[in-house]
């Protein structure tokens, strides 16, 4: 495990806390998809957020 997937998974847990406080019900579905890229980018190694920035050609 390295420390940047750890910050991955760190920041999703966090917000997926904040969204969990809120209640489900009350926040928007938005705010699902980060904790999802973020777990998904913990777990693999591969950010789709990086990867789709990239492509839209920054660095």
């Amino acid at each position: 495990m390295t420390a940047q997937r750890m910050v991955y998974l760190t920041a999703s847990l966090m917000t997926l806390l904040g969204i969990a406080l809120t209640g489900f019900a009350r926040v928007s579905f938005v705010l699902y998809i980060p904790v999802a890229m973020l777990g998904f980018a913990g777990i693999t190694g591969v950010c789709p957020g990086l990867l789709f920035w990239r492509r839209c050609g920054l660095k």
